[in-house]
């Protein structure tokens, strides 16, 4: 993918694309047509997009000692729960109610963005994003990745960067 450059229309018209016009941060939206029948947003993207899955991040919500949690990883890896609680500083973590985590950050499942959110919440992102040059996350709509560099992410959603996914 080419490097993103510097988006100033908010064409998408999504709150995620909002807070990067907004924070003048260099992005690139990907629009798709998404299948409804696929079996995983995320990898629906990077199959759709010709994007490596380790360069697409899937934003999952999960409860930290009953704290909303944000988390951030490769489509190609799972969650680690136990690391996720680590790096935010808690003991327990497990998975958000899909309906709790469409209803405080405003998207819904598939769709949620770690950008523009309803309610700003703890955010940590997989070490492995540091690894690249760019990564694509949720524009906040199936079917629309943000294209963005993983520091500029890291620097808007105020995310704690620590190994939380395994393959």
């Amino acid at each position: 993918m080419p490097k993103p450059k510097k988006t100033r229309k908010n064409a998408a018209g999504t709150p995620a694309t909002t807070a990067l016009t907004a924070a003048g941060t260099d992005f690139t939206v990907h629009s798709y047509e998404h299948d409804p029948a696929a079996p995983s947003y995320g990898e629906e993207a990077a199959q759709t997009l010709g994007v490596a899955p380790e360069r697409v991040f899937k934003t999952l919500v999960a409860s930290v000692d009953d704290r909303l949690t944000v988390a951030i990883v490769p489509v190609s890896a799972t969650l680690d729960l136990k690391a996720l609680a680590s790096a935010v500083g808690g003991k327990r973590a497990t998975m958000a109610d899909p309906a709790v985590a469409e209803r405080t950050t405003g998207y819904v499942r598939g769709g949620i963005s770690p950008l523009g959110q309803r309610k700003r919440l703890p955010t940590a992102l997989d070490a492995s994003a540091d690894a690249h040059e760019t990564i694509c996350v949720s524009a906040g709509r199936r079917g629309l990745e943000v294209e963005l560099s993983p520091r500029d992410l890291a620097s808007l959603t105020d995310a704690v960067v620590s190994p939380i996914a395994r393959a």
